[in-house]
């Protein structure tokens, strides 16, 4: 006995469970408006809007010419149908039930004239501009609201249509409750699949978003791993100099007190440890599988290469003047580094995306800061596909602000292009003024 109260309790909970699952459904004037086609944009609301009107002013004259209806009436019960298609474009599951309702009023108001035989032939219990409004709301619904509720909204037609056609009926009419059923389930079928196509093609978007993104990062991080291993001989050169500098410094002066050798000492037990992390960390960054002539410790490029750079640019068809402003002077290495990457990556781009193009690189050296500029004209012909991934603006771009520099591009005559780099010389001081846009 108390398994079967059991087995009662779980069926009613279940029954009790899917009937709120229905009011909530069912029950509701939430808004699902309708959004703006991407390419039509309002279009498709307006021609819903017209279609209410045909159907308010169709709807109205057939209930008043073959249902024998007063006026007023099928003007009332036609702007209802016409009222409930245009509900639907923002509160779709309202405008179900308003649909319902109108045809209830039809149906009721039209069996009185079939039994009194005062109209025969008619329609019913569906007319024929209420099927077409009432497919039309249920093609918005299906679009809007989830796949369960237009289910529930199709079962919901059948049901109705079967309540009156089959249990209530009428005589001398013409059936349409089988044709209404069977079309519904067509366009609720449509709206359900053009609503899953949406939403594919809307995850496909977001997909397709955050895997750029997800490529520009991974770029980034490749990028910043690749100018830590070019610096790291830059760093490593000074702290080598460091000890050594510590290593000799006692033997320079005669009888040093032993505070002074500690010191020494200390100094250059802290330049070798630093050393040895700086390795370690070199070996993380540095890629498992090295690309091919890749040589772990190749001498990092300064300034002093950029005219070999610009004659292997020039032999491979690229017309490449230079220009230098300025007291040209030794930089400090992660300077010289950076300014070299800048003029190396954007004469790649030019060869790579303006073919025919001519470019101008200028060096303007300041008493603060280097300015790095790369011009190209416009190109003579359409570039080839690259099968680059087309960071290296993001390269350049951290080149410069790792050494609290600034670096800008975009257009520069007509359809020419412009790089221009401005990299401080030193790390500026608390005290210092903010330079000014183009001042070196």
């Amino acid at each position: 006995m108390s398994s079967l109260n059991g087995v009662v309790d779980t069926g009613a909970e279940h029954i009790r469970r899917w009937l709120g699952v229905l009011r909530d459904d069912l029950l509701t004037a939430r808004v699902d408006p309708m959004p703006p086609s991407m390419w039509l944009r309002w279009l498709p609301h307006g021609v819903v809007w017209i279609v209410a009107v045909v159907l308010t002013i169709v709807g109205a004259v057939q209930l008043n010419d073959q249902g024998g209806l007063d006026l007023g009436y099928s003007m009332l019960l036609g702007v209802g149908q016409g009222c409930a298609a245009v509900l639907a474009l923002r509160r779709p599951v309202p405008a179900l039930w308003l649909s319902l309702g109108a045809t209830l009023a039809v149906a009721v108001l039209t069996r009185r004239m079939l039994m009194a035989g005062q109209i025969d032939g008619f329609a019913w219990p569906w007319t024929a501009w209420a099927v077409v409004a009432h497919l039309l709301v249920l093609l918005l619904v299906a679009l809007r609201v989830p796949t369960r509720v237009s289910v529930e909204a199709l079962f919901l037609t059948g049901l109705f249509t079967y309540a009156l056609q089959g249990l209530w009926g009428a005589w001398n009419y013409a059936p349409t409750g089988q044709v209404t059923v069977a079309l519904s389930a067509v366009v609720v079928v449509l709206g359900i699949a053009l609503r899953g196509r949406r939403e594919a093609r809307a995850e496909l978007e977001q997909q397709t978003t955050l895997t750029a993104e997800e490529r520009a990062r991974r770029t980034l991080l490749e990028e910043r791993s690749r100018i830590a291993r070019e610096l790291h001989d830059v760093v490593a050169h000074h702290m080598s100099v460091i000890s050594i500098q510590a290593q000799v410094a006692p033997h320079l002066v005669r009888n040093p007190p032993d505070e002074l050798r500690e010191n020494l000492a200390g100094i250059r037990q802290n330049a070798v440890e630093a050393l040895t992390e700086l390795r370690r960390v070199l070996d993380v960054l540095r890629s498992e599988h090295p690309a091919p002539g890749e040589r772990a410790h190749a001498p990092q490029p300064t300034l002093g290469r950029l005219e070999a750079l610009v004659e292997n640019t020039r032999a491979a068809g690229l017309t490449v003047t230079t220009e230098v402003t300025g007291a040209r002077r030794p930089l400090p290495p992660g300077v010289e580094l950076s300014a070299y990457r800048i003029v190396q990556e954007a004469l790649s781009n030019v060869l790579r995306h303006a073919p025919g193009a001519t470019a101008h690189v200028t060096l303007a050296y300041g008493p603060r800061a280097l300015r790095v500029e790369v011009v190209n004209t416009a190109p003579t012909r359409e570039a080839p596909p690259s099968a680059g991934a087309g960071h290296g603006l993001l390269g350049m771009r951290e080149r410069a602000v790792m050494l609290g520099g600034t670096l800008t591009a975009g257009p520069w005559s007509g359809r020419g292009y412009r790089v221009a780099a401005r990299l401080p010389v030193s790390a500026p001081s608390a005290t210092d003024p903010l330079p000014q846009d183009g001042a070196a």
